[in-house]
C-alpha cells in the first residue's frame, strides 16, 4: 500500500492478493474454461456462502458508519433511486407499466386505467385507489444478485444454474436471503473530476447538464483522482458502498434512446479489479449497465466485468444509482441504507436505497 497526498493509505494499483491468488490490475481476460471448471470455487467468503461481500457489513461496521453523523445537528435523507414511469428506458423485454385501479366513482372520459366499479361500496360509500403493475426488478435503480451472471452453468461459489433455477425464481442466492445493510457510502464523482480538469470527455445533455461522453472508459487514474477529490475522513474500507458518478442519468427523460442505446461510460477489467480490491459491499454507478460495453474493448466477451465482480469477488453491482443530490449538497461520504427486495427467489432488487448525511453546501 502507498500513501496518498492526504496521508491515507491507498492500494497499490498493480496487484493485490486474494485467496492466495495474485490479481493483477490489468485487462487480461480470465480463463473461461478454468472458471467454468471451478477455478473461483470456493468463493472469497468460504464454501456454501451466499452473501458475498455483504459479509463485510457487520453490526460493528454499521455502528462505525452511523458515527459519520453528528447527532447534535440536523440529519437529512437523500433518495438514491430513479423514479420509474411508464416507458422508462430499459434494455430488451424489461419493462415497467403501472395502471391505476379505481372503484367507487366515475372517472373522466379520457381515463384509460381500470375502473372496476363506479359505484361506492357499503353504507359508508367507500371508494378506492390501487394500482396494477408489471415490473422487471432488473431495471431503473437496482442492485443485482450474485447469480445475475455466470459462466455457462457455473455461478458464484460454484452453484450450478440447473440446480438452483426454479420456475418461480432461484432456490439459492435470492434477494430474500439478504439482510438490510447500513454502511458507509463513498462517492467517486468522476464527472466533477473531469470538469475540474477542463471538461475533456464530457458532453452536454439536452437539458444543459453535463455527462461523460458515450463509450468513455473510466480509468483507474480517473477513479484515483475522484477519490483524492473526495477527501474522505478515512480510506475506503471493506464493506463500504462505492458509488460512481458519470452524469449519464441526465439522458433518461431528455434523450431516452441515447440513454439506452448509446454505449455508456464505464470502467473495464483493470478498473473493476482495482475497485474490487477494497472489498466493497456494492459497487454502484448511475448508468443502466456497469462496465464498458465497447465490443472492440471486450473482444466478444459481453459483461465480463459482471462475471468478475459476482463470481470472483462476490461483490454486487448497483446500477441506476443517482448521486446528483449528494453532489448538490457537497456530500462525498454518507450512511448508505438498503433493504433488498423481499421476494422469494428474486435475482435483483429495485427497492430504493437512501443516504443519511449532513450537507456541506446548498440549501
Amino acid at each position: 500500500m502507498t500513501p496518498t497526498e492526504h496521508g491515507h493509505p491507498q492500494f497499490d494499483r498493480r496487484h493485490y492478493v486474494a485467496r492466495g491468488e495474485e490479481i493483477a490490475f490489468d485487462d487480461i481476460p480470465f480463463d473461461v474454461d478454468a472458471v467454468e471448471a471451478g477455478a473461483w470455487v470456493p468463493g472469497p467468503y468460504g464454501a456454501g456462502d451466499q452473501l458475498g461481500s455483504f459479509n463485510e457489513v457487520t453490526p460493528e461496521k454499521s455502528a462505525k458508519a452511523l458515527g459519520l453523523l453528528d447527532v447534535t445537528r440536523p440529519v437529512e435523507t437523500f433518495n438514491l433511486a430513479e423514479t420509474l414511469f411508464n416507458g422508462f428506458p430499459a434494455i430488451g423485454s424489461r419493462e415497467f407499466e403501472q395502471r391505476l385501479y379505481i372503484t367507487g366513482f366515475q372517472p373522466r372520459p379520457e381515463f384509460d386505467g381500470i375502473a372496476a366499479s363506479t359505484v361506492p361500496h357499503g353504507n359508508n360509500r367507500i371508494s378506492t385507489f390501487e394500482e396494477r403493475v408489471t415490473l422487471t426488478y432488473n431495471m431503473g435503480t437496482k442492485i443485482n444478485g450474485l447469480h445475475h451472471c455466470g459462466v455457462a452453468n457455473t455461478f458464484y461459489n460454484g452453484f450450478k444454474g440447473d440446480e438452483i433455477a426454479e420456475t418461480w425464481g432461484s432456490n439459492r442466492l435470492g434477494t430474500d436471503g439478504l439482510f438490510p445493510i447500513v454502511t458507509r457510502g463513498v462517492l467517486l464523482d468522476v464527472l466533477s473530476y473531469k470538469l475540474d480538469a477542463g471538461g475533456g470527455d464530457v458532453d452536454i445533455a439536452p437539458n444543459g447538464q453535463p455527462h461523460l461522453r458515450s463509450n468513455y472508459r473510466i480509468s483507474v487514474e480517473d477513479l484515483e483522482g475522484a477519490l483524492e477529490r473526495a477527501a474522505l475522513s478515512t480510506p475506503i474500507e471493506p464493506g463500504d458502498v462505492i458509488v460512481i458518478r458519470t452524469g449519464w442519468r441526465q439522458l433518461i427523460e431528455t434523450a431516452p434512446d441515447r440513454y439506452i442505446n448509446d454505449l455508456v461510460p464505464g470502467p473495464f477489467l483493470r478498473e473493476t479489479r482495482w475497485l474490487a480490491s477494497f472489498r466493497p459491499a456494492v459497487i454502484g454507478i448511475d448508468v443502466w449497465a456497469y462496465g464498458s460495453l465497447d465490443p472492440e474493448l471486450d473482444g466478444g466477451r459481453p459483461c465480463i466485468c459482471h462475471q468478475e465482480l459476482f463470481m470472483r469477488f462476490g461483490i454486487r453491482i448497483g446500477e441506476g444509482l443517482p448521486s446528483d443530490v449528494l453532489v448538490d449538497a457537497g456530500i462525498t461520504e454518507f450512511v448508505f441504507c438498503f433493504n433488498a427486495q423481499r421476494v422469494r427467489g428474486a435475482v435483483a432488487g429495485n427497492s430504493p436505497p437512501f443516504a443519511l448525511a449532513q450537507r456541506t453546501s446548498g440549501r
